[in-house]
C-alpha cells in the first residue's frame, strides 16, 4: 500500500532522509519512532505528497505520492491541526467528506464527534478551541473520509485518556478494514499496540521489526 525506494530528502544542506527503503502492506499498524529531527515528519510529508524527494521514489497504492490517485487514498493527520477559523466543525466535516465523494456524511460525522467528545461543539468554529479540542477535531476530519493509508504525526499528543482510547479504536477499525496506518509517536504504550515498528535516526532506518521488543523499548526511552 505504501512503498519507498532509495528515498532521499533534505532541506538545503541538511539531509533529512538517506536512502530509505520501506514497504507497508494493507492492514498494517506501524509505529514510526526516533528522536526529534530524525526524519519522521519528513517521511510522512513525503508520503502525503506535501514534499518532493531529492532522490528515489515513494508510492501509495502504486501511484506516485502527491498524484491525484495517491491523494485519494491517503488521509494525513498533521502534528499541528490545520483548521479554518470561519467554518464550524460540522462544516469542516461536510467539506472534507464531500471533497472525497462521501455524500451521506452526517451519520459518520456525528459518530466521530460523539466518540471524540465534541458533539456539543459541532456548530462552533475552532477559533476558540483548546489545543486538545483542535487535535480531536483534526482526528475526526482524518476519519470522516475513506482512505487506504492513514499517515499520522504524533496524533495522541494533547488528548485526554478517553480520546486516546477512542483514537486507538478508530485505528484498530481502520486496519481491520484493510487500511494501513503509519503513526509517528514517542509513547511506548502506543508503539506496543502496533504490529510493526520503524525507527529512524539521523535520516537512516535503524530498526524495522516487531513493535514488542526490548530494542524498541530502548529506542523509545528518553
Amino acid at each position: 500500500m505504501l512503498e519507498a525506494r532509495k528515498l532521499v530528502a533534505g532541506y538545503g544542506d541538511l539531509i533529512a532522509l538517506q536512502g530509505l527503503d520501506v514497504v507497508v502492506e494493507e492492514g498494517a499498524r506501524v509505529a514510526l519512532i526516533g528522536p526529534n529531527g530524525a526524519g519522521k515528519s519528513t517521511f510522512l510529508r513525503l508520503a502525503a505528497g506535501l514534499l518532493d524527494a531529492a532522490e528515489g521514489e515513494i508510492t501509495v497504492g502504486g501511484w506516485p505520492a502527491g498524484s491525484l490517485e495517491a491523494r485519494a487514498l491517503t488521509s494525513y493527520l498533521p502534528d499541528t491541526p490545520a483548521l479554518y477559523d470561519d467554518l464550524s466543525l460540522n462544516e469542516h466535516l461536510e467539506y472534507v467528506a464531500r471533497l472525497h465523494g462521501v455524500e451521506e456524511w452526517e451519520d459518520r460525522a456525528a459518530n466521530l464527534l460523539e466518540r471524540m467528545g465534541l458533539s456539543h461543539r459541532s456548530d462552533d468554529c475552532p477559533g476558540g478551541f483548546s489545543r486538545g479540542m483542535r487535535q480531536k477535531a483534526s482526528i475526526a476530519l482524518a476519519f470522516v473520509r475513506p482512505f487506504g493509508v492513514l499517515l499520522a504525526d504524533e496524533p495522541f499528543d494533547g488528548l485526554d485518556p478517553r480520546s486516546r482510547d477512542a483514537l486507538s479504536t478508530l485505528v484498530d477499525e481502520a486496519t481491520a478494514a484493510g487500511s494501513a496506518v503509519v503513526m509517528a509517536t514517542h509513547h511506548l504504550e502506543i508503539v506496543q499496540q502496533s504490529s510493526r515498528c520503524l525507527a529512524i535516526e539521523d535520516g537512516i532506518l535503524v530498526y524495522d521489526g516487531p513493535a514488542a521488543s526490548d530494542e524498541v523499548a530502548r529506542l523509545v526511552s528518553p
